[in-house]
């Protein structure tokens, strides 16, 4: 147990000052590289202050240098596990496998927020079908969207050749574009103090929640389920994640709680946000082409059943990813 606390940042500062140090280095050199014994060091001193910085809780009193060790050991868990195993070939599996995963529960809080903006929007949206139908087509981005949900059902189900027969590829394309520029959009808000992303996240939920909503009163939920739960299990979740990372953004420039400087907070979570926007990224491309391959086609083409399915093991496998994968050796604190 420490007893002195002045004692104790007279022995423990100079490791996180050489551990700054070497932080710093590397960033003024992206394409610098560690030796073995250097990494070695590197590690030592990560784990050291991260040390230390469990020790600081003993201590409540002294924000200032609880803030700024936690922003040096999240530099330090950056470097180590996110933004050199990116570009080091033969470093792609253990970011998938242990540091996309503990970066998004790193965050999780941001994620959570994300998925409660798009509810509320989503309510939302439930009300306008409830309460003033005609004023959906005032809302919906898409025509097709706006008729009787049976006709629409009626017409899908009779279609009897393939009619994404030559287009499936250009269809794909275009939805991986379209959904990725909303995920970047979700981020890039994060600019305004998370203000933007709030309000795309929550235009998003209302669209959600009205379709879903009259889909639901039009008897058509089996068709809806069989629609959206193939792909839509990878796309929504990819836009949370955008709106995510953009809330991240907006929670480092804002700093509540948090009297480290701008660039140090920024500098803290830029890794994460990387991170964050890549998966998304994968995601939307995985559903792109889920879309166009296989949500598209309906019954007597394709079972609901086998549709419905699909999705909702997708929806599983992801879950079990990113909640369990790589636990174990991580940062449970939010470092921003």
């Amino acid at each position: 147990m420490i007893i002195n606390i002045v004692r104790f940042q007279s022995t423990e500062r100079p490791f996180w000052d050489e551990l700054e140090a070497e932080l710093d280095a590397l960033d003024r050199d992206g394409a610098r590289t560690l030796t073995l014994d250097g990494a070695q060091r590197f590690h030592y001193l990560y784990r050291r202050s991260a040390a230390d910085l469990k020790a600081l809780n003993q201590f409540p009193a002294e924000i200032e240098l609880h803030q700024h060790l936690e922003a040096l050991v999240a530099r330090a868990y950056a470097e180590i596990h996110e933004t050199r195993e990116i570009s080091r070939v033969g470093s792609i599996w253990p970011w998938f496998s242990r540091t996309l995963p503990q970066t998004f529960r790193r965050q999780k809080r941001s994620f959570f927020g994300a998925l409660l903006i798009t509810l509320i929007g989503a309510v939302f949206g439930a009300g306008i079908i409830i309460f003033d139908y005609d004023s959906k087509g005032l809302l919906l981005p898409f025509a097709h969207l706006e008729g009787d949900p049976s006709d629409r059902v009626a017409f899908e189900e009779g279609v009897e050749e393939d009619r994404m027969a030559g287009g499936k590829s250009t269809f794909s394309a275009m939805l991986m574009a379209n959904n990725i520029r909303v995920t970047i959009m979700a981020l890039a808000f994060g600019m305004t103090f998370g203000i933007g992303t709030g309000i795309l996240l929550f235009y998003n939920g209302v669209i959600l929640g009205l379709v879903i909503c009259d889909y639901i009163l039009a008897g058509e939920s089996v068709f809806l389920l069989g629609w959206l739960l193939p792909h839509g299990s990878v796309e929504i979740p990819a836009i949370f994640l955008g709106g995510q990372a953009g809330l991240v953004l907006g929670l480092a420039l804002v700093g509540w709680g948090n009297r480290t400087s701008l660039r140090e907070r920024l500098r803290s979570v830029r890794s994460d946000l990387v991170t964050l926007l890549i998966a998304a990224a994968l995601l939307l491309v995985w559903a792109g082409i889920i879309e166009s391959f296989f949500s598209q086609y309906h019954e007597p083409y394709l079972p609901y059943w086998v549709k419905i399915s699909f999705g909702g093991i997708q929806l599983f496998l992801l879950y079990f990813y990113l909640f369990r994968v790589g636990r174990g050796d991580e940062l449970e604190e939010d470092p921003s």
